[in-house]
């Protein structure tokens, strides 16, 4: 029965995101220019992508646990404000400088917004105070260790399906979880592959956050402190990860 479950939920998932993903290229109003980037080949790719993977990803997590969806669809909100908005500085250490300089920036709301949603789904997700800030971390980290590697085609999305492999070995919302963050990248690395679309923040946070409620929901304690000290050691080597996804 929970394998079952598992299928189901990678495949809600699934179907949900490409589902998105063929109604944003077909009806979404405005210039097709707004929906567009340039890759780091310069290839011109769109960003339909993201806020499918997201808004399927939410709805498939949901079903799993309510603060697992808060936590994807707030990640997916927080990336699609930087990927609208973004001034494109990397790193904490530049958005955070800028924030003690008087300036807001969309990395800045990015980095609180998630936290934030973070740690209000860890609150869902756990009982214990200490269990529920060290979910809240996971969370938030493995969101930002997605977008971190999402610097090729492929990427992201392959760190996502890697990553989410074991989880699908455990039972309950843990498995579910993780058959729900593989679903929905499964569904988009075709066309990410082959450069045709870009996940860009709003899916790699969704995502990535999605893959980090799998992890909380699938963990007791000593689990969850050594995925935290995991994704804060990522986040600290930021510009390390970057480089080394590049090199892959």
């Amino acid at each position: 029965m929970t394998g079952t479950r598992k299928s189901r939920s990678f495949l809600l998932s699934a179907a949900l995101t490409r589902a998105g993903f063929a109604f944003l290229r077909t009806g979404l109003p405005g210039r097709a220019a707004r929906w567009e980037r340039k890759n780091y080949a310069g290839r011109t790719v769109d960003l339909y992508a993201g806020p499918a993977s997201a808004l399927g990803t939410a709805v498939a997590a949901a079903r799993v646990h309510p603060g697992a969806g808060l936590a994807v669809l707030a990640a997916g909100v927080c990336g699609a404000y930087d990927d609208v908005a973004g001034d494109h500085r990397r790193g904490f250490r530049a958005h955070l400088k800028a924030l003690r300089d008087g300036e807001v920036t969309s990395g800045a709301v990015k980095l609180f917004g998630i936290s934030a949603a973070g740690l209000v789904a860890g609150a869902l997700l756990k009982e214990r105070p200490l269990d529920k800030v060290l979910a809240g971390i996971v969370i938030a980290g493995t969101a930002h260790f997605v977008n971190l590697v999402d610097v090729r085609p492929g990427r992201a999305l392959g760190a996502v399906l890697a990553l989410g492999a074991p989880g699908l070995l455990r039972e309950g919302p843990g498995g579910e979880l993780a058959a729900v963050a593989m679903g929905g990248a499964a569904a988009v690395l075709p066309d990410d592959l082959g450069e045709r679309a870009m996940i860009g923040d709003t899916g790699a946070h969704a995502l990535g956050a999605a893959l980090g409620a799998a992890v909380v929901a699938g963990n007791r304690r000593a689990g969850l402190l050594a995925h935290a000290v995991a994704v804060v050691a990522a986040a600290v080597h930021g510009d390390r990860v970057s480089a080394w996804a590049r090199a892959l």
